[in-house]
């Protein structure tokens, strides 16, 4: 397998390309890192690759806040400029200007 560069980054508010939820990136796998168990639950028909980067987001939607794991190619840029509620956000970055998210300097890990 070919690894690619990942096309977001670690602090950037991304939408999902097919599902109403948006979140942070918080950590990025350079191809699939997740259980075979939950690769197979997605319906063949939208089961991404595994060769390509694949994000955790603090993610929220409309009614509840959570953690999130999605391939690279069902995530798009979030240009609402809204910040993200999720409640971990605040715990681990502070927002920026551009509305992106920096991690914060000495957290505990």
């Amino acid at each position: 397998m070919k690894l690619r560069t990942a096309k977001f980054g670690i602090g950037q508010v991304v939408r999902h390309r097919k599902f109403a939820f948006r979140g942070v990136i918080f950590d990025i796998d350079p191809e699939f890192s997740n259980t075979e168990e939950w690769w197979w639950s997605i319906p063949e028909a939208t089961r991404p690759g595994k060769d390509q980067p694949y994000y955790h987001l603090y993610a929220e939607n409309a009614e509840t806040e959570y953690v999130a794991y999605v391939s690279e190619q069902n995530l798009l840029p979030d240009e609402s400029g809204e910040p993200v509620r999720h409640p971990d956000v605040e715990a681990h970055f502070v927002r920026d200007g551009d509305g992106a998210y920096q991690m914060k300097q000495g957290r505990p890990n």
